[in-house]
């Protein structure tokens, strides 16, 4: 698949061009800025249990980190897409082209056929989603019943909150609760949560129907 570049008009247009200029601004600086958060990828997807060929989406790949462990796990007859919202970060993600195809893209509108995908992959995605429920029906549209989602952090909310000088509140979207009720809403069954100063990891899986 060719990088290309899909837009969705009138569905919140404001917030998709502040999310754009926000990660566009740190594009070039991300990997140099958290430089110890690989190894802590590397636990995260040998746990998800990917099987060789399956189609694995990175889902706000940013600058492509996890697409070469992803690829790993997915083998070479396996299908691996980085989508991400921000061209800078695509133009970063390229240095991994061998890993993945890449796709600039908002994920509440992706140019794929229903349920093709077996695990999507977003880290730090939730938080970042515009109308996080559109997102995460349309990352259900994607994936097969039974495949799964996996929201990821290399470090936990209350560690990420403190990093940015904030306290968790309870009408956090991550907190077990509320993603469990939201995920249930857009079609998936939370199955696995972890939240610790080490990693924040959900897994849902895509209910039939």
């Amino acid at each position: 698949m060719s990088d290309a570049t899909a837009a969705r008009p009138g569905d919140g247009p404001a917030e998709l061009a502040r999310t754009r200029e926000f990660f566009a601004a740190r594009a070039a600086g991300w990997d140099t800025k958290f430089p110890d958060d690989g190894p802590r990828y590397t636990r995260a997807i040998a746990e998800l249990g990917i099987t060789a060929g399956d189609f694995v989406v990175d889902a706000g790949c940013g600058t492509g980190r996890a697409l070469p462990l992803l690829r790993a796990a997915a083998g070479p007859h396996g299908t691996v897409l980085g989508v991400d919202l921000t061209p800078e970060m695509i133009d970063l993600a390229r240095a991994h082209r061998g890993s993945a195809d890449l796709l600039v893209a908002d994920c509440a509108r992706l140019p794929l056929r229903d349920a093709v995908v077996d695990l999507v992959f977003g880290a730090g995605l939730i938080s970042h989603l515009p109308g996080p429920g559109t997102g995460l029906r349309e990352l259900a549209r994607i994936t097969r019943p039974g495949g799964r989602l996996a929201l990821y952090h290399p470090i936990g909310r209350t560690a990420l909150a403190a990093r940015h000088g904030r306290r968790i509140t309870p009408d956090d979207l991550r907190a077990e609760p509320n993603l469990r009720l939201l995920l249930d809403a857009c079609g998936w069954g939370l199955t696995a949560y972890t939240d610790t100063d080490e990693r924040y990891l959900a897994v849902a899986v895509r209910r039939e129907g």
